[in-house]
């Protein structure tokens, strides 16, 4: 008579193991056994039948997509920014701290540095307020104010491109904004929009400012959800204004998104190209003189026939460097205002 192999299996609620008849476990068994998830000691419900590795299991698209697109080009970039290596390859040699003393004497460089921090020091505080003005027109239910946050939406829609091409039309010499100002006798000749270079920046602070509103303007309709309705009642009712129940109720409740538009803002502002390039065309306005950081790395360090990847690598990483700083004193902010 063969002897029966009996293979210990655990019973939930019942201390020590019961034997029951069956074969010998495999060693696919035993495999799949310490692979797939099966009851853990000490845990209850789902937890029994979790294993450790589960969540980064679920994770790992989203870690390889940031390892690939993220991390791996800043660490790249980083090496490269200590060569002198080209834009379409070939041999690069080591050249230590050179790429970043000639750009402490780059005057182009500090140029293009000047514009960046000025953008983002126009641009950031009227994009914190201009959109909170516009929530708090559009954020009570009238009829047909559901039209007017469309339309005030509809422009971040529109690609960048497209948003640039047609402000190129309104602001040309010979375009509409110009056209309506000679007609009403309020200029004597067309304003240089697209060709003075203080006025090609300031338009595309414009442009940034008019494509940017009704995004951040959603923003702001979600936290003005947040501020008590009583507070407003209880002040009207001690007879406060609107413009006070805006400055000491609907502010202080909203502060936390405006810290959140203006770090957003600012990076964005640090990194702007497209408006530099659809209205001051390919070479960034006149000589150059409205090229934004971004716009110098494309020049220095793209061009296929006179660029060095690894000197607009280290003005990458200087761009990098401002816009960390940035964001840490707005985080540094922000606790000071919570404490």
């Amino acid at each position: 008579m063969a002897t029966q192999i009996t293979e210990p299996v655990s019973v939930p609620g019942v201390e020590g193991t019961a034997s029951v008849p069956g074969a010998a476990p495999s060693r696919a068994r035993r495999l799949a056994r310490a692979v797939l998830p099966g009851p853990a000691p000490g845990a209850n419900g789902a937890a029994m039948y979790r294993r450790w590795w589960l969540p980064w299991l679920w994770t790992a698209p989203a870690i390889g997509c940031a390892v690939v697109f993220g991390v791996f080009p800043f660490f790249n970039t980083l090496l490269l920014s200590f060569t002198d290596a080209k834009p379409l390859g070939g041999a690069a040699s080591f050249v230590g701290l050179s790429n970043y003393t000639r750009m402490l004497d780059d005057s182009d460089f500090w140029l293009a540095t000047r514009n960046s921090v000025l953008y983002a020091l126009i641009v950031v505080p009227l994009m914190v307020l201009l959109p909170l003005l516009l929530a708090v027109l559009v954020e009570k239910n009238l009829p047909g104010i559901g039209f007017f946050r469309s339309a005030f939406y509809t422009p971040v829609l529109a690609s960048s491109v497209v948003v640039g091409l047609s402000w190129q039309w309104l602001l040309a010499d010979d375009g509409l904004v110009n056209t309506w100002l000679e007609k009403a006798h309020l200029i004597r000749s067309a304003i240089p929009f697209l060709s003075d270079s203080w006025l090609i920046l300031l338009s595309a602070m414009g442009l940034t400012l008019w494509k940017g509103l009704g995004w951040y303007m959603v923003f702001y309709l979600a936290a003005l959800g947040n501020v008590p309705k009583e507070l407003h009642e209880a002040a009207s009712m001690d007879g406060a204004g609107a413009a006070r129940r805006f400055w000491h109720i609907t502010v202080p409740g909203v502060r936390q998104a405006m810290m959140l538009v203006g770090t957003l803002t600012g990076i964005g502002s640090l990194r702007v190209f497209t408006e530099i390039y659809m209205l001051g065309s390919s070479t960034g306005g006149p000589g150059g003189a409205d090229r934004t950081l971004p716009f110098y790395i494309r020049d220095v360090g793209l061009d296929p026939i006179t660029g060095n990847a690894g000197y607009g690598s280290a003005v990458s990483v200087a761009l990098f460097a401002l816009t960390l700083g940035l964001t840490l004193l707005a985080q540094r902010l922000t606790k000071e205002d919570e404490s």
